[in-house]
């Protein structure tokens, strides 16, 4: 009896304050996670691993086997989903030179293939999905040698051609943009390059998300799981300085960097829009020692994230095809389970489209409410079409989610009435007129998209 006293006397002038509706969801989310194909991706994954090697020291010039040809085939596929709906997407390559490094010493170009579908309004706010063209085998230079690389990373690749067939379909305010990446296995150059690009070109992406092995559902620890991906996100940003890290040390923020809320995001759109996928986030930038494709974004400062199957198979990893003691050794297409595959690439074009419909993260959050009953959140009122108002959220420092919201209207700030700031941690987002949200945002440089 008492505690339920303590709680109605907290909560009170929380529950007194007015109350706003938020906008309803977007049902197209839901026919956009359907509208994915495992046998599509099936077609392209069975493609790439036709071409023998993908590796990046490989021909460049055959029209049937190597990097070359998997490059050119991409482009095709991108040109050819743009000629279905109209010339919709831009695709370019985004190309440099490498030499002088110790898995490409000779001069080499190392090129991307990028599809872009511009947004109506906001054409520099980016949400960027990626795969990797290139595989190896056990010996990282060896580029003659059969490398299918059907899971890793033919299934990044066959995600990002499948969310642009069916992204397609739809318009955007804004910029989705598709992204084929080499180098990955020899120094994640491609990422590189392409980040280097987007600063250049003032690109302001909120998302990268990396699909990197996306299709093995057996693992080596013998776990069969068909319905759970984990989402790797950095902590602190890697941009960060040391006065925003002193700031930081005050106020919390280790949890809640753009990446590390970008993931909560991506886990909060499965549990609505896919219940069939389970998304278990993993609070470090990528596995234990080891280097994925978002990372050159998180370095550059992008908010970005590495998706990628649960229980990994290291028999099917970096391997010479053979057999030895009864054991299959090699990342061939038997390997990979399409229908896992689907699921993660529908998270993936759910994930793009809300990021693309919802209007533009909040920026210039901050937050007061030292020695006070009561926490205020303030932020910078933004002026897209699409903008209904904010939504206010808030956990406890131990949840790894947020677990309290509120719909407070289009307004630039509120005041969270018998909230006490030293609890919880705190964020805002944008919501749009049609339901879809901006992830969410925390207070200071710790958290700014």
């Amino acid at each position: 009896m008492i505690k339920k006293t303590l709680l109605a006397a907290t909560l009170l002038p929380f529950l007194a304050q007015a109350q706003t509706v938020p906008p309803a969801e977007k049902p197209e989310l839901y026919d956009i996670g359907a509208a994915m194909s495992a046998e599509r991706m099936k077609a392209d994954v069975t493609k790439l691993v036709s071409f023998g090697t993908r590796h990046t020291l490989s021909s460049q010039t055959s029209k049937t086997r190597g990097i070359g040809a998997a490059t050119d085939w991409i482009e095709a596929q991108f040109k050819a989903i743009s000629k279905e709906c109209g010339g919709c997407l831009e695709v370019i390559r985004v190309s440099d030179t490498v030499s002088g490094e110790k898995r490409i010493p000779n001069p080499t170009l190392i090129t991307n293939v990028i599809a872009i579908k511009w947004g109506s309004e906001d054409k520099k706010r980016m949400a960027l999905l990626s795969g990797d063209i290139d595989s190896r085998v056990t010996d990282v230079m060896n580029a003659t040698a059969d490398a299918p690389g059907a899971n890793d990373n033919a299934s990044g690749i066959a995600a990002t051609l499948e969310s642009a067939r069916v992204l397609t379909k739809y318009d955007f305010p804004g910029t989705i943009v598709f992204a084929a990446l080499s180098a990955e296995e020899q120094g994640l150059f491609g990422g590189k390059i392409l980040a280097k690009y987007a600063r250049e070109q003032g690109w302001n992406i909120d998302a990268v998300i990396n699909n990197d092995m996306i299709g093995n559902t057996e693992g080596i620890d013998g776990i069969k799981d068909n319905h759970t991906v984990r989402v790797f996100s950095e902590g602190t940003r890697a941009v960060e300085t040391a006065t925003e890290a002193r700031t930081r040390r005050f106020t919390g923020g280790e949890l809640d960097s753009p990446s590390r809320n970008l993931g909560r995001y991506i886990k909060a759109l499965a549990h609505q829009y896919l219940p069939m996928l389970d998304v278990m986030m993993v609070y470090r930038l990528d596995r234990f020692g080891r280097g994925g494709h978002h990372s050159p974004f998180n370095d550059a400062g992008y908010p970005g994230v590495r998706l990628m199957e649960t229980h990994e198979n290291y028999n099917r990893q970096h391997q010479d095809l053979r057999t030895e003691n009864g054991v299959a050794y090699g990342d061939v297409l038997t390997g990979v389970d399409f229908d896992y595959a689907r699921k993660v690439a529908a998270l993936d074009a759910i994930t793009l489209a809300s990021m693309a419909w919802a209007p533009t993260a909040p920026a210039g959050v901050t937050i007061k409410g030292a020695v006070s009953p009561d926490t205020t959140l303030s932020w910078q009122a933004g002026k897209d079409k699409q903008l209904a108002g904010y939504k206010v959220y808030w956990r406890l420092t131990t949840e790894p989610t947020w677990t309290h919201s509120r719909y407070v209207g289009n307004t630039d700030s509120y005041t969270l009435k018998g909230v006490v700031i030293d609890n919880y941690f705190f964020g805002v987002a944008a919501v749009a007129k049609d339901g879809t949200e901006s992830p969410v945002v925390f207070p200071g440089a710790a958290g700014a998209f």
